[in-house]
């Protein structure tokens, strides 16, 4: 059975270095048998927003282009979530995921955009482990004029 390490070299994913936080706040807390990981943002693996991740969806921006952010987002979630374990192998599944879209007026398709972290995850951790709740919202902003940010919560072995 496959797992999450090789799981993500078959996807030819690279875990990149975790982004600092950008305010006052931690990137993880680790509380009893969960880990919470603080809303992740769609920077790249050089650490930056790709120009086609900034913006309003449905204005700016479009479903294709939220969907591969919203996987960024999820990419970066795992980073943090091996920087707070030293191993996903620690992750027994994904609880929760949610996403915030930086929607513009009249935009209804915040659930498909928030599939691109919800189908990584799954992707990226199997059917079992990979399958969670899932709450997403369209919002008015996002910091750095995102398309989108996803915070996640994992069940964890000690």
């Amino acid at each position: 059975m496959p797992n999450a390490e090789s799981r993500l070299k078959d996807l030819g994913v690279v875990l990149p270095k975790p982004a600092a936080p950008l305010a006052n706040y931690v990137p993880y807390v680790i509380t009893g048998d969960l880990l919470v990981i603080s809303g992740q943002l769609p920077f790249g693996a050089d650490g930056a927003l790709a120009p086609g991740h900034i913006g309003k969806l449905g204005q700016d921006i479009f479903n294709e282009a939220g969907q591969e952010a919203a996987r960024l987002c999820a990419i970066n979630v795992l980073a943090q979530a091996k920087a707070a374990l030293g191993s996903l192998s620690r992750i027994k599944r994904c609880v929760r995921l949610g996403g915030y879209v930086n929607a513009g007026p009249k935009f209804h398709a915040v659930a498909a955009v928030m599939n691109g972290a919800s189908d990584f995850m799954v992707a990226a951790l199997g059917e079992a482990k990979g399958r969670h709740a899932r709450t997403t919202v369209g919002v008015a902003e996002l910091p750095m004029d995102a398309a989108i940010e996803v915070e996640a919560m994992f069940e964890i072995e000690p």
